[in-house]
């Protein structure tokens, strides 16, 4: 089973900020396939279904993002699932412009929190992932402010097609075409 893992803070109160991105990912991925995000485990919202023949887990940690490691760890856990090769995790990064995708087979947390808990909870950086650009802050605001902030309504445009963007890209990457995926949409 491939775990895709979309990061974001849990309530109303985050929903469509630019760090809930990897949620919104999660959700168009459950619209196009067909798959019912509902069940509560492992401290997250899970869906269980198939994208492009993989059996798949869509993962929205309930653990707000700075700990969401504890989830996709126990998620990995209990699934016996390898990091490696089982794991695609999205997250918004503030170093691309609004729109833009990055895909990585590996690499460091890059100061984002979220993927730094990951990191010290299954004890490796190489795992898969997809990077959404959500822009950099402006000067003088504070990052954590900025993050949990919306987009304007240009950006909100821009990133609705990264949205997509990276669902086409998962589909490739489940069926072990990450270089192909990464050629085609970074």
């Amino acid at each position: 089973m491939i775990v895709i893992a979309g990061l974001g803070n849990p309530t109303r109160r985050y929903e469509k900020t630019r760090h809930n991105v990897g949620f919104e990912v999660i959700d168009m991925l459950a619209g196009k396939y067909h798959i019912k995000i509902k069940e509560k485990k492992h401290k997250a919202l899970c869906g269980a279904g198939v994208i492009e023949g993989q059996k798949v887990l869509l993962v929205k940690p309930q653990t707000f993002m700075n700990l969401s490691g504890e989830s996709i760890g126990a998620i990995l856990n209990f699934y016996k699932a390898e990091p490696e090769k089982d794991l695609i995790v999205v997250y918004d990064d503030v170093s691309l412009v609004p729109g833009r995708l990055r895909i990585r087979k590996k690499g460091s947390a890059g100061g984002h929190n979220g993927v730094k808990s990951i990191i010290s909870h299954i004890g490796t950086q190489e795992f898969q992932r997809i990077k959404v650009g959500v822009g950099e802050k402006p000067p003088g605001w504070d990052l954590a402010d900025y993050v949990l902030g919306r987009f304007s309504r240009e950006e909100r445009k821009l990133a609705a097609e990264a949205y997509e963007r990276a669902c086409d890209a998962i589909g490739l990457m489940v069926q072990g075409e990450t270089d192909r995926a990464m050629n085609q949409f970074n």
